[in-house]
């Protein structure tokens, strides 16, 4: 069975441009054309992944993103004209997995919407029994679960594949083109501040300085007990 995609767009050209995108490359796809029928879909039958605009009629992608949260850990990926700095901060902090701004290229969008949910089944076949501690976080990869100082935290797939690849490497320093390379799994184009924002993120949840910055090469999780 192919996996399915669900596309919450309320611009027919660009569902248009997506479904035959997602279609080519094997995937069922189904569409929602505001917010409101994007949810009701959603709730109506299992998906792989959303992929999910801001700006549309009815309920908007950041509402429909905080409700879905609350229901799943689907992988959504934003796919906006907002290109603000603010707005994507907004989507990670509602646990948002990616965000693509248009216009966009109709290749990096089939190759994030791959690696996202290359990441998502890399979690599932990942629950081998092995718990993993640095400080007072504690990584479950069985239970698929972190908790910091006993306080469970919910983390989206990339922030958990961020701070796992830490942990599972105590004390080395990884560039930013190391992490995508590992965590988002494609050659990143644009701007760092999408690992920035990830990594500030794991900070705030995690209520931590462990996640350590090291300047001008890249991050590290230091070795306390």
């Amino acid at each position: 069975m192919s996996e399915r995609i669900l596309i919450i767009e309320d611009e027919t050209a660009i569902q248009s441009i997506l479904v035959a995108l997602l279609t080519d490359a094997g995937y069922a796809t189904e569409v929602a054309g505001d917010g409101l029928e994007g949810i009701t879909k959603f709730r109506e039958k299992p998906f792989s992944l959303v992929l999910l605009d801001i700006l549309m009629p009815k309920i908007d992608g950041y509402t429909v993103c905080e409700m879905i949260r609350r229901e799943s850990n689907v992988p959504v990926i934003m796919l906006t004209a907002l290109d603000e700095e603010e707005a994507q901060i907004k989507a990670f902090e509602l646990q948002a997995d990616d965000y693509i701004t248009k216009p966009f290229s109709v290749k990096l969008v089939l190759m994030r919407v791959e690696a996202v949910l290359r990441r998502a089944k890399e979690r599932e076949v990942q629950k081998s029994a092995s718990i993993l501690s640095c400080g007072n976080i504690r990584l479950d990869r069985e239970g698929h679960s972190v908790s910091a100082g006993g306080r469970p935290v919910s983390l989206t797939h990339t922030e958990y594949g961020l701070l796992e690849l830490f942990m599972l490497h105590p004390g080395r320093v990884f560039t930013r083109d190391n992490l995508l390379n590992h965590v988002w799994g494609y050659d990143f184009v644009g701007e760092e501040k999408t690992v920035n924002i990830h990594i500030m993120n794991l900070r705030r949840k995690l209520n931590t300085d462990l996640i350590e910055t090291i300047r001008g090469v890249g991050y590290r999780l230091g070795k306390k007990n």
